[in-house]
């Protein structure tokens, strides 16, 4: 299939997760066989170089991803000339771009959602959207909806009520199992310390709960434990707080952002996997957990037992006892001190790491979610109106 992937609000090459997944499923895609044209902010550096992958630099208008919809003659003008027999949309709600030309071209529409597409309780969009009557947003996203032949999604629960179920998949994100493996190496930018070491890598938002990782090395401190360690990796608006919270501890330590392509190496040099959602910090996380987070399944492809919140449909993703530990979220300073304290046994790390190692290989490899949204959309084939499309 010849694949126009429409992402222009993600920046590649980047250290966040959305310029991750977008990597990813670019180059998945092109491993089956598929040719595939992305749109991307560019980034520093170069970008990737995979064979069937075809980089084009499309930002969005003064950069704000809400201006994204006014890049929609572009990318016709682009899907008229590349005639590609399936386009697909990373969602959002000032998006459209790619679906409604599809659409045009007589192409299939493919949207990817890991956004809520539905308002959450007391949404500021909600009330603004109501206050102009005719609700411009809502019918906006809808109409991107019903205009897609298919969705993926990793929770259903997101989508406009009356979204047709069988148009909608599933599905998981995932890790590079390939290159995130217990035995990675490379060059590290922190000095390995002694004793068992606990990761958090990602962004520093609020509801990704790192303070609370700083808040439980203290209270293992405060118990003696001072052969745990933590160690943050990333960036982001929480990490002055994080710090505050690490102030005066010497088993804490901050990397700032990294190349992802460096990340496989570190987690490889720790011991656990600390993922310390915090759901009550994060208003839209009032529909539910519906997340697919990366910074777990890769983890797991490092073989590290993962720590964290059994919270809504977590424990789905990590089997507590089997292929990490689940605190309760009720408190969770002190679960996570406890479950990181029964992780100095080395035996019960390295029989959660292995299971967690396991289950990334067969459940959240970027090779079997490609597999498998390669495998929807010709499901769709029957039902589309545009022209059979070929390898």
């Amino acid at each position: 299939m010849r694949i126009l992937y429409c992402a222009i609000d993600q920046i590649v090459p980047g250290t966040k997760g959305g310029s991750v997944h977008v990597t990813a499923v670019a180059e998945g895609l092109a491993a089956l066989g598929h040719e595939v044209h992305v749109l991307v902010t560019p980034g520093d550096g170069s970008m990737p170089v995979t064979h069937g992958v075809h980089w084009i630099p499309m930002s969005p208008p003064l950069g704000s991803s809400k201006l994204r919809w006014l890049r929609r003659g572009a990318v016709r003008e682009l899907s008229a000339r590349i005639r590609p027999d399936v386009i697909m949309e990373r969602y959002y709600n000032f998006g459209g771009e790619g679906i409604l030309s599809a659409r045009e071209i007589g192409a299939r529409a493919v949207l990817e959602v890991n956004a809520p597409v539905i308002d959450h309780p007391g949404s500021p969009k909600a009330l603004v959207d109501r206050a102009l009557v005719v609700r411009p947003m809502q019918r906006r996203r809808e109409r991107i909806c019903a205009a897609s032949d298919l969705i993926v999604t990793p929770s259903a629960a997101i989508l406009p009520p009356g979204t047709p179920r069988a148009k909608v998949i599933e599905l998981e994100w995932g890790a590079d199992t390939d290159r995130f493996h217990p035995g990675a190496e490379g060059p590290l930018p922190f000095m390995r310390p002694p004793g068992v070491l606990a990761v958090f890598a990602g962004a520093f938002r609020s509801w990704h709960g790192a303070a609370n990782l700083a808040r439980a090395i203290r209270e293992l401190e405060s118990r003696g434990r001072t052969d745990i360690g933590a160690l943050f990796i990333g960036d982001g608006p929480e990490l002055a707080r994080v710090k505050t919270e690490a102030a005066n501890s010497a088993n804490i330590t901050f990397t700032g952002a990294i190349a992802h392509d460096r990340m496989p190496a570190c987690l490889a040099a720790a011991d656990i996997g600390v993922a310390p959602f915090d759901l009550g910090a994060h208003k839209p996380l009032a529909l539910g957990f519906y997340w697919s987070p990366l910074k777990i399944f890769e983890y797991m492809a490092a073989g590290l037992p993962v720590v964290a919140p059994a919270a809504d449909r977590i424990p789905r993703l990590v089997e507590g006892g089997v292929e990490g530990l689940l605190y309760q979220p009720a408190s969770p300073v002190v679960g996570l001190a406890d479950a990181l304290e029964r992780l100095t046994d080395a035996t019960l790390r390295k029989r959660l790491g292995a299971a967690a190692r396991e289950r990334a290989v067969r459940d959240y490899s970027w090779r079997a979610h490609c597999e498998a949204l390669a495998r929807a959309i010709r499901g769709v084939q029957a039902h589309h109106r545009g022209p059979e499309i070929t390898d």
